[in-house]
């Protein structure tokens, strides 16, 4: 699991789009799984990598619909897993319709909150090599967020890479190694407890962070 942090601008996006080539790199290499991204097929590329961004897209249909998206050939079984690890399960039994509730153009009928979740949902049920998740827990409360997150710790999602944007350090501080943006190039690089030591813009953000937490 690997954690990337860095103000509005920093290009956080911009580097992990390199990922699955919605940009090429214009010098050096981008490896995915040791080989050079562009030796892959792109629908090879595509079909291992899942990216699901903060501005969520949903589809007329219905919930069951589209998270099967993800994965045409998911069973109700593996739906229901998924949106189990994205926390949408709850709030989807608690519709009258459950998973077969129709959910109207763009998702217009649930909360952002909501259309994150299930947007985390139809990524999990695809079952990708490259899992990216640019800020996409934004609209959730803290304690939801850190559910998601102990869900990609479990067995489920061993062998899957995952990337995670936040802007939350707290959505982060678990990750394996963290990355820090600024400007455009990495700042600094390490675990939440070296980076605490080492690294002023991380240290910054996280004062910062846990005085609007006192605050409150």
């Amino acid at each position: 699991m690997l954690g990337i942090i860095g103000a509005t601008g920093s290009a956080k996006s911009t580097l992990v789009n390199l990922i699955p080539r919605l940009y090429d790199a214009t010098a050096g290499t981008v490896y995915v799984g040791g080989e050079d991204v562009k030796k892959y097929k792109f629908k090879n590329l595509r079909d291992g990598v899942s990216v699901v961004l903060q501005q969520t897209m949903l589809f007329s249909g219905t919930i069951k619909d589209n998270i099967r998206w993800g994965d045409p050939d998911a069973t109700d079984e593996q739906i229901i897993e998924a949106a189990k690890a994205a926390q949408a399960h709850d709030f989807i039994m608690e519709k009258e319709n459950g998973y077969d509730t129709e959910l109207g153009q763009g998702g217009n009928t649930v909360s952002g909150g909501q259309r994150q979740r299930l947007c985390l949902a139809r990524a999990f049920v695809k079952k990708p090599k490259v899992l990216i998740l640019d800020d996409t827990t934004s609209a959730v409360d803290t304690e939801t967020d850190a559910k998601i997150r102990a869900a990609l710790r479990t067995d489920a999602f061993a062998g899957i890479t995952k990337i995670i944007i936040a802007q939350r350090i707290t959505s982060i501080m678990d990750a394996d190694r963290i990355i820090v943006m600024d400007n455009g190039v990495i700042n600094g690089m390490g675990t939440h407890e070296e980076l605490l030591k080492t690294n002023d813009i991380y240290h910054e953000i996280f004062v910062s962070q846990q005085e609007g937490v006192l605050a409150q």
